[in-house]
């Protein structure tokens, strides 16, 4: 490809002095991060919105901190120009590929026509090498989006921007400056070298791996073909985290005049990273969440996961400078930028934590340490557990005081003999049950005491005939709901952290109707073999969903795996059931913890074809992607 060097100057001073440098001529696609810090200003909304916008899909060599990097961008930047619209018009935007493979831009959050989402083979075909493909949608919605490629693994490669819709009627939050804080992951490896290192060994970039002394300690671990120490596929042993595109001594920079209100926004446009975001010194108060207002929650730092967005204000008092510190999940590096009153002002890091580590609760045992705890005041009299196959022969057990009665379950096959159990007092009499494959098999199970109308029980048969690629995988010995955790390693922090609970919408839901029917979804993997999938089977094997054209529907997750999945569903809201009532959070991506089991409902208002699938990259790739298919309620027969 040929490149011009002006183009190119230009574009690194823009990065050098001030983030993020667009090699193009048009102040709308231009964001706040990629003008000169000096003439920052407080990011007023356009007085005209674009009728017509041209994006340039191309190789670009820039500098990712002090190494040279071939990346896939837009507009020749990464991330790509900021995109802003308003509410109630038609957006339309012309998008060439200049690459040698084919491309797309997947409108990530956006309620818009099939054929427009973007996703190639699900109503697109997607852009040639050469060719110009454009996008044209109404605007419905208004709040913090982005936008990405669907393609191949561009996505880790550069390929994604920020896309801010203003709302038609006066925005409820109230802001003196505006700024996007695009989060990501950079390697300078080929990710599909990356992905290859997976394949081979699952722990290819798990640095922090435990030492021969907690060999016995792991003991169940290995077991369940996990580490203790498994928070994240891929890590700082490869990846630089960036903060709008630049690497930590880099420093991204937004300027304030004390007493303002600062508006951040939130995206983590990364492949497989999950941040916990903080300002020290700064309490934020989150307005928005996935692009939809909620009711004002203020907290000291919040976790993002892949593909979510959070809005939050700050008011910065002080003259002096604030750190934006995004820490991975694991630990194992950082992204950072600088709040300050001027710029060459910075901030001094905030400490570094331990790295966490899985605990008996990520396998589904509750908070109970079972490698030599006494369970008897639990109501779990463990006192003849054999581990000798998966660790979870357990004939002996008595769980009277759970009143769970599965005394005629058959666990032969997974190792899960519970044949002396009772768990009558719950309700749920399993007496009938054949787990002989997974332990899932509940088509004659009775749930009319939840409230739950189980007319799908494919998912579960699904689940109960695994493929036999993911044989010899443990699961959880229960799931339950985690929504009011704030997740691994921020635990005990001694800071106000987010969690899912505290999500409210800001206005009511206007369908209030109970769900017609409840799918449950098993999200399924083997980390040894690096395996991931629904219901145990990849999309190769099961490629669809149905969904029915005007239904509400509860879609119940439950995680057999001991890693969290950001699992994002396109064109439709999900509204996370966390006991917010009418004031269900609308969400287009839900974080689901290691064992946990959780609902959305979904208003089945659009036709076509539609993507539903983890979002860390890697995962997708592999298959834990399903196409949800809108077709007509079936004709019960009389």
């Amino acid at each position: 490809m040929n490149f011009n060097p002006n183009l190119l100057n230009r574009r690194n001073f823009l990065r050098f002095t001030t983030g993020v440098g667009v090699a193009v001529g048009l102040d709308y696609l231009i964001p706040a991060y990629a003008k000169p810090i000096s003439n920052l200003k407080s990011s007023p909304k356009p007085t005209k919105y674009p009728d017509i916008i041209d994006l340039q899909i191309q190789e670009t060599r820039l500098k990712i901190g002090d190494r040279n990097a071939e990346a896939i961008t837009v507009n020749g930047s990464i991330p790509a120009p900021l995109i802003r619209l308003r509410e109630g018009q038609t957006a339309t935007i012309r998008v060439t590929n200049h690459l040698k493979q084919d491309t797309s831009i997947h409108w990530h959050g956006l309620i818009l026509p099939y054929e427009m989402d973007g996703v190639p083979g699900i109503g697109f075909k997607g852009i040639k090498p050469g060719e110009t493909f454009t996008y044209q949608f109404p605007v419905v919605q208004s709040g913090t989006y982005w936008y990405h490629s669907h393609s191949g693994l561009q996505e880790q490669q550069g390929h994604f921007g920020p896309i801010i819709i203003d709302p038609i009627e006066p925005d409820p939050v109230k802001y003196d400056k505006d700024y996007v804080v695009m989060l990501s992951d950079w390697t300078f490896e080929n990710p599909h070298q990356v992905l290859a290192n997976l394949k081979k060994m699952s722990a290819y970039y798990n640095t922090q791996r435990r030492t021969v002394a907690h060999l016995f300690k792991d003991l169940d671990w290995r077991q369940m073909r996990m580490d203790p120490t498994d928070i994240a596929d891929v890590t700082g042993a490869t990846y630089t985290y960036l903060m709008n595109g630049l690497a930590p001594e880099s420093n991204w920079t937004a300027l304030f005049k004390p007493g303002e209100k600062v508006r951040l926004r939130f995206i983590n446009s990364s492949a497989m990273t999950f941040f916990d975001v903080r300002i020290p010194g700064l309490k934020m108060t989150v307005v928005q969440a996935d692009g939809q207002n909620v009711k004002p929650v203020t907290v000291d730092e919040f976790r993002i996961g892949v593909a979510e967005t959070y809005d939050v204000i700050v008011q910065p008092q002080q003259e002096q400078a604030y750190t934006i510190f995004a820490e991975t999940m694991d630990r194992s590096g950082y992204a950072r930028g600088t709040l300050a009153i001027a710029s060459g002002i910075n901030a001094p890091l905030p400490e570094r934590r331990q790295r966490p580590i899985r605990s008996m609760k990520d396998m589904g045992h509750g908070d109970h340490d079972m490698s030599g705890m006494d369970h008897s005041s639990t109501g779990h009299d463990m006192p003849e557990m054999d581990h000798s196959s998966t660790g979870h022969d357990m004939p002996e057990m008595d769980h009277s005081s759970t009143g769970h009665d599965m005394s005629g379950m058959d666990h032969s096959s997974t190792g899960h003999d519970m044949s002396g159990m009772d768990h009558s007092s719950t309700g749920h009499d399993m007496s009938g049950m054949d787990h002989s494959s997974t332990g899932h098999d509940m088509s004659e199970m009775d749930h009319s005491s939840t409230g739950h109308d189980h007319h799908m029980s494919d998912a579960e048969d699904m689940h109960s005939t695994e493929n036999q690629e993911l044989d010899n995988v443990s699961e959880p010995m229960m799931t339950q709901s985690r929504l009011h955790e704030p997740g691994i390693g921020l635990e005990n922090t001694g800071t106000r952290v987010l969690v899912y609970t505290d999500l409210q919408s800001l206005s009511s839901n206007q369908d209030q109707r109970k769900p017609d029917r409840e799918i449950e979804l098993y999200l399924t993997g083997n980390m040894e073999r690096y395996m991931w999938s629904f219901n145990g089977k990849k999309y190769s094997q099961e490629k669809e969903i149905a969904f029915y054209k005007g239904e509400r529907l509860r879609l119940t997750f439950i995680n057999d795996t001991m890693m969290e999945h950001p699992i994002h569903l396109h064109g439709m809201w999900m509204e996370l059931d966390n006991g917010s009532g009418q004031y269900k959070p609308r969400k287009h991506t839900i974080i689901v913890k290691p064992a946990e089991k959780l609902s959305v409902e979904i208003n089945v208002d659009v036709s076509g074809q539609w993507p539903l699938h983890c979002h860390l990259l890697y995962h997708m790739k592999v298959g834990m992607f399903r196409t949800v298919t809108i077709g007509d309620r079936p004709v019960e027969a009389s």
